[in-house]
């Protein structure tokens, strides 16, 4: 899958909200929280316009290109239930998210790095896909090398972990276990889902 590799500074100032979470990105907003660009003044948005800033939110903020949105909301119309809160679950059930709510990394991109180079296990085996959805039950665990676990140790004490009620983790062992699946209330990114479900389902 592709990724965004430009300013992150200039997408969270654009869409008016902290979906990078890496220090540079948010000092850049803090201190101008304005669109980037000569003319930096936010103007009003038509409802179509809203709609496709609120479906950037989603796949900058979980690391998304179009296609595996797509793939998401074609599978969250199939489950029971709001299609919307569906598909705001199914990404948080990814596990880089997981690994960057348990505390493992400070931000996605970081964990979905971790992740790609095969630096955790999920159910003690080698998981090199980010875009894993855990289940209940699943235990997420840094691999036995000494320098990962040192790595993984040192980011864990700077405390980057988000606090969610369906995950328990163990910091002294370096292990995540999924207790539950996410509810719609876990999801910690703030956007009008309807929004993105009326635009995409056109």
């Amino acid at each position: 899958m592709g990724r965004y590799t430009g300013p992150k500074g200039r997408i969270n100032r654009r869409i008016g909200a902290i979906v990078f979470e890496n220090a540079g990105a948010v000092k850049a907003f803090e201190n101008r929280d304005t669109p980037p660009g000569q003319h930096n003044r936010r103007r009003k948005l038509s409802v179509y316009g809203t709609a496709l800033a609120e479906k950037q939110k989603i796949k900058f903020y979980y690391g998304l290109r179009q296609k595996v949105l797509r793939k998401y909301f074609d599978k969250a119309r199939r489950m029971k239930g709001n299609t919307g809160e569906q598909l705001l679950i199914l990404c948080e059930r990814r596990l880089d998210n997981v690994v960057r709510r348990a505390g493992f990394c400070k931000t996605r991109p970081q964990a979905r790095q971790g992740i790609a180079h095969g630096h955790f296990l999920v159910n003690g085996r080698k998981q090199d896909r980010a875009s894993y959805l855990v289940k209940p039950g699943d235990v997420i665990t840094v691999k036995n090398r000494p320098n990962l676990q040192n790595m993984y140790k040192e980011l864990k004490e700077e405390g980057t972990g988000e606090r969610c009620d369906w995950l328990d983790f163990d910091g002294s062992a370096l292990e995540a276990r999924v207790s539950t699946l996410p509810s719609y209330e876990d999801v910690s990114l703030p956007v009008d889902v309807g929004q993105v479900i009326a635009l995409m389902s056109r």
